[in-house]
């Protein structure tokens, strides 16, 4: 109790600091596909990251930014922990004119700010408050990896992910909360497939059914996948895109849909894909081409993760907070490492609202505590 209560102490005076980090780095935008200024960020991150102690590697990516890691710590350490999240957000260059940072009632607003840029300033100040609390050779051993493609399916940081999370005893998401703080102990799996139909074009006018309509055709399949879709269960299957059709005189020889699905457990991602591989053409005429499947798989509330949580709670308890817990539909890189079997605690980041959207925020006065419960986590892993 008296250790938690010195790291709250600490993460309570440095709160100007926190604020000053979140700031900089929201001001440094850095939207997915913009490597320059993912870059950027990751440049200003980096920086900091070296002033409070990390010894910083720049993981190099061609086409994205390059993702950035830190190790604090003895290098030998027996165990280590680590803290995951990522620098790009959804927003554009330029939309901070139009979400400018601004402080209104206890809440500091801006684009990425929620999701995830004061995930990364928690657990930066959880670190120093750890390292401040013991002499260089017993701090315990952190390792930050801060990537850069989340926001669009983690593609060039997967690899780096699952390696970390293998030599690790447990993972700490700071992705933001859920509603009033719960931490996320189960998250869907995430996918997407395309379906491609087709069909016989014809002169529309002349001769239509010389012609099998790739539309039509889709048409039906879009009733069957949409009827997969089974909420009770978890299974969420929606048909968000759809295209076919060249010209309004011609019976279509193509058409195309693309589907969005999720799942909350790993059966549910493989009765999906069944039945993604079962779909059979309404016309005989018409072929059907599927490609696609699950990119994150599902983050479970195993005996681990359950195990971490009430680690969690435990803890929150002597910082004065009552801390819940919930299920989410959207994924995060966590779901990656939970499948690997590590124990796995998501949304240990921000608490405020808004990720995605324009009333993106964070109430600043209970970032401190929020920092020092990441930061008795840590302690409390890997206490010998």
């Amino acid at each position: 109790m008296e250790s938690i209560i010195r790291l709250r102490d600490f993460c309570r005076a440095e709160r100007a600091w926190l604020v000053d980090t979140i700031e900089a780095l929201v001001r440094l935008e850095s939207p997915s596909l913009d490597k320059r200024a993912v870059d950027r960020c990751g440049a200003e991150l980096a920086r900091r990251l070296e002033a409070i102690g990390g010894r910083v590697t720049r993981l190099p990516q061609r086409d994205r930014g390059d993702h950035v890691r830190a190790e604090f710590g003895p290098v030998d350490a027996p165990k280590q922990i680590l803290l995951l999240g990522h620098v790009d957000t959804v927003w554009p260059v330029g939309q901070l004119e139009r979400m400018p940072l601004t402080m209104r009632d206890g809440r500091l607003h801006g684009p990425g700010i929620f999701d995830m840029k004061t995930g990364i300033a928690l657990g930066m100040l959880a670190a120093r408050a750890v390292s401040s609390q013991q002499s260089a050779a017993d701090s315990p051993r952190i390792v930050m990896l801060w990537t850069t493609d989340e926001e669009i399916g983690s593609d060039t940081s997967r690899e780096a992910i699952e390696a970390e999370a293998r030599g690790s005893a447990a993972v700490l998401v700071l992705e933001p909360s859920l509603p009033g703080g719960a931490l996320k102990t189960s998250r869907k799996g995430v996918g997407s497939y395309e379906v491609t139909v087709r069909g016989v074009s014809a002169h529309a006018g002349i001769d239509p059914l010389a012609g099998a309509s790739a539309v039509q055709e889709l048409a039906h399949q879009i009733l069957r996948i949409n009827a997969l879709q089974d909420l009770a269960r978890g299974i969420g299957v929606n048909v968000t895109q759809a295209s076919g059709g060249r010209l309004t005189n011609v019976i279509p020889d193509e058409a195309r849909a693309g589907v969005d699905v999720r799942a909350t457990d790993a059966a549910g991602a493989a009765a999906i894909a069944a039945a993604f591989g079962q779909l059979t053409p309404v016309d005989s005429r018409t072929t059907i081409e599927v490609r696609g499947g699950f990119d994150r798989p599902p983050l479970e509330r195993t005996g681990g993760v359950s195990a971490l949580f009430e680690r969690a709670r435990s803890l929150a308890g002597d910082l004065g907070v009552e801390l819940a817990e919930g299920t989410t539909g959207g994924g995060s890189d966590g779901n990656f490492t939970a499948a690997l079997g590590v124990p796995t605690l998501d949304g240990l980041g921000a608490i405020g609202d808004g990720a995605h959207a324009l009333h993106e925020h964070v109430l600043v006065a209970e970032l401190p505590d929020r920092a020092a419960l990441i930061a008795a986590l840590i302690d409390s892993i890997l206490e010998p």
